[in-house]
């Protein structure tokens, strides 16, 4: 039980990983053919194609997620990365591309389990009277001396 308790994090950070980091690099290498999708989920499509810079920049973001969660290192700031992601992937399926939904439905379920699995890294950002920081002497020296 423990060893499957200790092991399953792992897995899932593996297989979420694995997920964005194939499914973004094919935004971009185009090795995996696009399913046919309803009129209105094309029409979307197509409007963020045509500004020419949305695409490469959630398809990057899927991919640097990716090999973040893949690396293990940087694993809650990929997973904060990820979840508007995956919030409008879970919209534009509900709303336009149904038949779609199941994939999407489990990537949100792993991304939930890791949240909690990594609940200690942000326990800071939901703090909720949370304080600046206070610069001490060492730090103001430090940037005093980096703008110079």
């Amino acid at each position: 039980m423990t060893t499957l308790r200790s092991k399953a994090p792992v897995a899932a950070r593996i297989v979420l990983g694995l997920a964005f980091f194939v499914f973004g690099l094919n935004g971009f290498l185009q090795f995996m053919p696009m399913p046919p999708v309803p009129e209105k989920a094309g029409a979307f499509l197509g409007a963020l194609a045509a500004t020419g810079y949305m695409f490469p920049l959630i398809k990057g973001t899927e991919v640097i997620a990716g090999a973040l969660l893949l690396s293990g290192r940087f694993a809650p700031l990929a997973l904060t990365l990820l979840a508007p992601i995956l919030v409008n992937i879970v919209a534009y399926h509900a709303a336009l591309a149904p038949a779609g939904l199941g994939l999407p439905v489990v990537l949100v379920a792993l991304e939930i389990y890791l949240a909690w699995a990594y609940r200690g890294a942000f326990r800071g950002v939901l703090a909720p009277q949370a304080t600046p920081a206070v610069a001490s002497a060492d730090d103001r020296r430090g940037l005093a001396h980096a703008a110079e």
